[in-house]
This record gives structure tokens, sequence and C-alpha cells, in this order.
């Protein structure tokens, strides 16, 4: 018998506090007393805890960092770990970011698919369960951080309070179940600027883990650059506008954002615009950290021209993505989101990209270091969420690797990322304009979520 499907009952009230959630634009910003990602994050992780504590469940909130709603009894736990805060709201949107719109089958907002969505369910996940009287050999928590979308500490500040479950899974990737997380290593590359350098300021990108979407340039020159610009334009590869100043001219470039696990999906402005900067700057208007970045990273996304080209067969290929990119008169600087095999050491490949660096006269910053989660295939864990996904679809899910980083990391050995989107789903443009949820096939991770819930607290 599939215990999930009883969650469909709760599909409009589910709506009703995520378009609560969406109206909440939690990006992390600077930290206040108290709240250590900004105002916003600290009001969603409250907002949802105040949900949870209407629906009767005991809560507790670890300073703002991140908080749980539980049910049922027992010394040990299991949970399902979720995030309420969200990337920023980006360009290109045909509704309001953070007002949810629902368009036929399909919810629009920042967060409703990331991770949001899923947060609510989950919780009302929790409910059902209470609901219908189940009682197991464990509590069942909900857990809900506030720092997810900037690699914070939140989950790291949770648990040294809390204990940590015994099994947990977080709804935050897709299905089937992610066995194999790519490391994730985050560089910030820095120069000083030189006398003689035409390009006097140059910014792109919002967030490192995303392709951004627009870049613009504002260049030094005389007559004639800006059909020089333009002729350059109609042989190399983006979309670009064009405008005249007093000193020069202004270049934009137009890209596709999409998120940093897979770069190659996107379109990247800020590459192409440093493209044609190079095309039409001779080396030494062009200058040297945008010299580098033009020989070192050009438009790939695997990292050849720096050096770090990899793959293994468990997770694949390494990605490479130029995030943010700012220059201004005195000072210019790049951060670059990597995502590397699950058997290779982040430690390596930096100390690769410090060299070339450094060659250039350049430097070069480690920001970040997650190592790969390499999860066993044949955990208990793993069979029972096979099992539960089974009782919904039919099938058992299949074990997958992703570029991705997810909650799995922060209790090694002991989590997974399960969901919410399956395969065959088109993009649901996480970390893009549009973001939204399709309620069918949401309600379908639903009761998954529900089914794997209620096996977690009763097997």
């Amino acid at each position: 018998m599939q215990f999930g499907k009883n969650i469909l009952a709760y599909q409009n009230a589910i709506l009703n506090d995520l378009a609560r959630m969406v109206e909440i634009p939690s990006v992390c910003s600077q930290a206040e007393p108290g709240k250590p990602f900004g105002a916003e994050p600290a009001r969603a992780l409250e907002t949802i805890l105040a949900l949870a504590g209407e629906m009767g469940f005991a809560t507790k909130n670890v300073g703002n960092y991140a908080g749980h709603a539980e049910y049922g009894e027992g010394a040990e736990n299991a949970a399902v770990i979720t995030h309420v805060d969200v990337v920023p709201a980006g360009d290109g949107w045909d509704m309001p970011p953070f007002q949810m719109t629902r368009k036929g089958n399909l919810i629009y907002g920042r967060g409703t698919a990331d991770d949001k969505g899923a947060a609510v369910v989950a919780l009302y996940c929790l409910k059902a369960l209470r609901d219908a009287g189940v009682h197991g050999k464990r509590r069942m928590r909900v857990i809900f951080g506030s720092g997810e979308e900037i690699a914070s500490d939140d989950m790291k500040m949770y648990f040294e309070q809390e204990q940590a479950p015994v099994m947990a899974f977080t709804p935050d990737s897709e299905y089937g179940i992610c066995n194999r997380e790519k490391g994730i290593l985050r560089v910030r590359i820095g120069s000083r600027r030189s006398e003689g350098e035409a390009v006097c300021s140059f910014a792109s990108g919002t967030v490192v883990n995303a392709v951004p979407a627009l870049a613009e340039a504002t260049v030094a020159g005389g007559t004639g650059l800006l059909q020089e610009f333009q002729a350059a334009a109609k042989s190399t590869p983006g979309t670009f506008r064009f405008g005249q100043t007093e000193g020069g001219v202004t270049v934009t470039s137009v890209g596709k954002a999409c998120h940093a696990m897979q770069p190659q999906e996107g379109v990247n402005a800020a590459s192409n615009l440093i493209t044609l900067l190079a095309n039409v700057l001779p080396v030494e208007k062009l200058g040297t950290f945008l010299g580098f970045l033009h020989t070192a990273v050009g438009t790939e996304t695997d990292g050849a021209s720096m050096g770090v080209r990899m793959r293994d067969e468990p997770s694949g290929p390494l990605t490479f993505n130029l995030g943010i990119l700012h220059l201004d008169e005195s000072s210019a600087e790049a951060l670059i989101d990597i995502r590397y095999p699950v058997t290779c050491a982040g430690t390596e490949i930096f100390e690769t990209i410090r060299s070339k660096a450094e060659q250039a006269g350049l430097q070069a910053e480690l920001l970040l270091d997650n190592k790969p989660l390499y999860f066993p295939g044949n955990d208990p864990l793993v069979r029972l969420l096979q099992e539960s996904y089974c009782a919904v679809k039919g099938v058992p899910a299949e074990l997958y690797a992703t570029g991705g980083g997810t909650y799995a990391r922060e209790v090694p050995g002991r989590t997974v990322a399960f969901g919410p989107f399956f395969a065959d789903e088109p993009d649901r443009r996480l970390h893009n304009s549009n973001e939204s949820i399709d309620i069918v096939r949401f309600m379908e991770h639903a009761q998954i979520c529900l089914e794997a819930m209620y096996r977690m607290m009763t097997e």
C-alpha cells in the first residue's frame, strides 16, 4: 500500500503557503545582529517555522542559521534537509520574481523550484504523518537552512547544537538518487590596473555559481572605435549592443544564464565580451588581466586552456565557470566556480591555476574547496529511497552523479540528494529567470517525499 498518496489532499494548502514564502526576497545579504545572512533569509526561516508552529509541531530556530520542525518520538531522528534562501532575481523575468504566478500547470517565482517548493512540501508531509497518527522508531525532522546558496556554514552551525540524523535526504536536485557530488572549487583572480589600458570598466555577474547573462564594458578610444567593434561583432560569437560616449564606446554583451554546475548549457556574456574586446584591442590596450582571461579561459567550460581539464568514470568531467568579473580604474577581479570529479583533488587544481596566474603577474586566492561526496550505492538508505520511489513510479530510482552541491555533504555517509525534479522534465530555469514548477509533477514528487519520510520514520 502506498502511503505517499495521502499528500494529495494538501495540494491547495501547499500552494497557498508557497505563495507566502515566494513573496519573501530571501537573498543572502550583509549580516546583521542575530541574522547571519541578513534580514530576509531570517524572515523566511522565521515564517516557515511559524507555519510549522501553527500546525502544532515543535520547532527550533538555531540563531537564524537553520531551524527545524519535528514530529514523533524516539532517541534517533531522520530528516529531510531543505533551504529557504534564494539566489538574486536577476534579469529577464516575464513576471514579478517575488510574487507567485500561475499559468496553467506552471507556478512561477524565485524559490518555487529551488528550494522553497520542496521545503513547503516536506513540511506538509510531516503534517500528513501526524494527521494519519503515524508512530515509528524515530523522530522525523524537516530542517530548513537559510544560507545554502552562498555555500555558508548554516548547517555546520545547526549541527553544532543539534543531533545529526541517522538518515536523511535533501530534495534539492533531481531523481533518482544522487550518490556522487562533484567537488566545488571557487577561486578569485585579481590584479592591479596598468597604465595604458583602454578598458575603463567591466562588470558582469551577480553570483559566482551562475553563468552571467549580461556584461558591460566601457572602452576609451578615438573616432572609429565604435565602427571597429561593430565590424568585429559580426564574426565574434555572442549578442552585443553598442553605445557612443564622449571618450569612447560602451559595449553590452547578452548571454544566457544557467547554473554553474552545467555552464555548457548557458551562454557566458562575460567570456563573449572579453573575446570581442580581444578581437579589437591590441594586447597592451586590452591589459594583462583581461588578456589572461582571454587566453587561459576564453569561452571554454572545461578548463582546458587553464590546464585543469579532467574527468573520471564515476562523475564525468570538470566544469569551469567565469561567474563574476569586476574591473574599475584601480583594480580587477574575477570569481570562478569549478565543479571537479569525485576522485580528483581540489588542492591540485587550485595549485595549477595559482601557478598559471602568478606566471602572468596576477594573484589567485582559494575561496572554497567543498570536497566531493561519494556515497555507497548499496547502503540501506539508498535501498529505502529506491523502494519509496518505486512505490509511486513503479520502477526503482537510479543512481547518478551531479556537479551541484547540496546539503548531503553536511552529514556525509548519512544523506543523499533525492528529488524534487524528474530527468524527463524540461529546464525549470534554476538560478535563471522565470523559475517555475509544474504542479502535476511536483505533487508526484510530494508523494515520493511522503512515502520516503513514512519509511524513514517507521522502518
